[in-house]
């Protein structure tokens, strides 16, 4: 059977999207698309089929990490996508969130005994953008 969300996807961003990755993407073009609740930016990614739709928050931060207010000067700036949990409606809810970097990762916590040995995890910087996740 058909999962939904491949159904019913649509072209835009859900945080499940990511599946639970931090995505480095490149901005390839930004444009404003009127819903019923009002306008809002359409951020679309080199490689990428789907685009984020850009809250005032997600504006705001792209703006700070580029250093630039106007949409047209952020094509070809590089960002990250990563999943935070946000409040919604009283409910905490994965959202996307923007960064200029990947968020560090948690020190380990002490063991008693040395955890088996694995191989180590490719660094988020390695993110092939290319093969995105969605």
């Amino acid at each position: 059977m058909a999962n939904i969300n491949s159904v019913f996807g649509g072209g835009f961003l859900k945080a499940e999207d990511l599946q639970g990755r931090n995505v480095k993407v490149k901005i390839s073009k930004v444009e404003v698309k009127n819903f019923d609740d009002g306008d809002k930016l359409i951020v679309h990614f080199d490689g990428k089929d789907k685009a984020l739709v850009c809250n005032k928050t997600n504006a705001s931060i792209i703006a700070e990490v580029t250093g630039k207010n106007d949409t047209d000067d952020w094509n070809g700036e590089s960002i990250w996508l990563v999943t935070k949990k946000v409040e919604f409606q009283g409910k905490l809810v994965p959202a996307i969130r923007v960064a200029l970097e990947p968020p560090a990762q948690a020190p380990p916590q002490r063991q008693q005994a040395p955890p088996p040995r694995q191989a180590a995890p490719p660094p988020e910087d390695d993110v092939d953008m290319d093969s995105p996740p969605f």
